[in-house]
């Protein structure tokens, strides 16, 4: 017995120090910690398990964070405040969170790639971002008549305007500059260059084209005009004309709506020698007088006197005159001779809103 014992003792301690490694092996272990591992869920994340790994896994909620703070550098809002860097700073990001951020924003991608040109725009100047639709009403006939501000069609209307018999180049060519359709209203700018007076408010008118050419050519013809007085700036259109041909152009207007409008539509062309006056017309302005020209743009019964004695002599006044007993009016043209001396022609067959007296 001895003997089997001496010889099963070195088997039976292999066995012991073997022994502890049995019970690791153990389906029942086994299945108990594959169960925890289960039930836990850190199991999938101990197979990667490298603690700095990990620990650098867990900054991948940063690039779901970086995509997002990507959104508003790659959309277009920044782009209008012309903050260039912010469209910059999409190109540095990782692999993983392009692809998100690409996944993000696909919805937006036909937006942003419709918006280029504009955001172009935007970062040469940033004011020109949906200002133009705040314009005022001359603005919006830009906007929306774009075919009327060329210049091909006012040329159309100078080349009716020569067939005619207007000839002097200096008035055709302030015809051909002046944008007639930023002194109407939006709904009418798709009628502004054809040969017809256009209602402008306040029971006004807009002179025809051919009427305003007409007249200008009439008082300038053969000199050049230094100074000049319109009487009835109505909506502006022909002060601007005049201001193409003459030094100085004064205007007045008794109809306080209207001369401001006729402000607000000069004001974009920027006409530095056009002075706008709120006041009797039937009165002139003696103290800027003499004038080398007067235009009228309204009807009465004769011309007051007070704007003939403004008149320098060798000045011409044009004037359209009603005559009560065949309900028409001619225009006329009045030419100063001496310091006592008019002389008077009579023309065409004309019709204008009524000259009255006093200001509203």
């Amino acid at each position: 017995m001895s003997d089997e014992r001496a010889k099963r003792f070195p088997l039976a301690l292999a066995d012991l120090v073997r022994e502890p490694r049995k019970p690791a092996n153990r389906p029942q272990d086994s299945r108990a910690k594959q169960a925890a591992a289960s039930a836990l869920k850190p199991a999938p994340a101990q197979p990667a398990k490298p603690g700095p790994s990990r620990a650098a896994n867990a900054p991948m909620k940063n690039p779901a964070t970086a995509a997002a703070s990507a959104t508003p550098a790659t959309s277009v809002f920044p782009a209008r405040s012309g903050k260039k860097p912010a469209v910059g700073a999409a190109k540095p990001v990782s692999s993983a969170s392009k692809s998100a951020a690409q996944t993000h924003h696909a919805p937006h991608a036909p937006r942003a790639s419709a918006l280029r040109p504009a955001a172009r725009s935007a970062e040469r100047d940033p004011n020109t971002t949906a200002s133009a639709p705040k314009k005022g009403a001359p603005n919006v006939a830009l906007a929306s008549t774009q075919t009327l501000t060329s210049e091909r069609v006012r040329e159309r209307m100078v080349e009716r305007l020569r067939s005619n018999g207007v000839t002097d180049p200096r008035v055709l060519n302030a015809m051909s500059v002046v944008p007639r359709h930023m002194f109407v209203d939006p709904g009418l700018a798709a009628q502004a260059y054809e040969d017809a007076a256009l209602p402008i408010g306040h029971h006004q008118t807009i002179s025809k084209p051919s009427v305003v050419a007409r007249m200008i050519e009439l008082v300038a013809t053969g000199r050049a005009l230094n100074k000049v007085l319109e009487i009835g700036t109505g909506c502006g259109y022909q002060a601007a004309v005049l201001s193409q041909v003459a030094t100085e152009v004064y205007s007045i207007e008794r109809v306080r709506p209207l001369s401001e409008r006729a402000k607000l539509n000069l004001r974009p062309l920027r006409v530095p020698n056009i002075r706008l006056h709120y006041g009797d017309g039937r009165l002139g302005l003696p103290a800027a007088a003499p004038f080398d020209a007067i235009v009228i743009a309204c009807a009465g019964l004769d011309v007051p006197q007070a704007l003939l004695d403004q008149l320098a002599v060798g000045g011409k006044l044009v004037a359209p005159v009603g005559s009560q007993a065949a309900q028409s009016q001619v225009l006329t043209l009045v030419t100063r001779v001496s310091a006592t001396q008019w002389r008077e022609e009579q023309l065409d067959r004309v019709f204008f809103v009524p000259l009255k007296s006093g200001v509203i």
